[in-house]
């Protein structure tokens, strides 16, 4: 029996993650948390949620809630506007099966956001 090379199954996924304060969490002083934009890789969100989630808790970071905006051709269905350097992030995490941090937003009090998707 030949074994041929299964297509993966791996998606990439955009996450918004809201993070708060713990120590030696690298967010600037005076920051009450802030919010990450991630592109994570896995078979469903789920699992990219979890993935996220455990390897953010690695790098002492508090995660507190994750918006979930799809995969990339959802987020295109949704007619959002995907500049080349997000593609080539997202296309990163996909081939190293990995979670890229897009972009980190830190919060001041007042500022924390509502799920929203930060301007990049």
């Amino acid at each position: 029996m030949e074994k041929t090379k299964k297509k993966s199954r791996q998606q990439v996924f955009t996450l918004l993650v809201q993070v708060g304060r713990k120590e030696d969490d690298g967010l600037p002083e005076g920051a009450t948390g802030g919010a990450l934009m991630i592109y994570a890789s896995g078979v469903d969100e789920a699992e990219a949620v979890r993935e996220t989630v455990a390897i953010l808790k690695q790098a002492d970071l508090n995660p507190l809630d994750v918006t979930g905006y799809g995969t990339i051709e959802e987020r295109e269905a949704q007619g959002h506007d995907i500049a080349d350097d997000e593609r080539e992030l997202m296309a990163r995490a996909l081939e190293e099966n990995s979670v890229v941090v897009a972009q980190l937003t830190p919060f001041f009090h007042g500022e924390e956001s509502e799920g929203e998707m930060p301007e990049q």
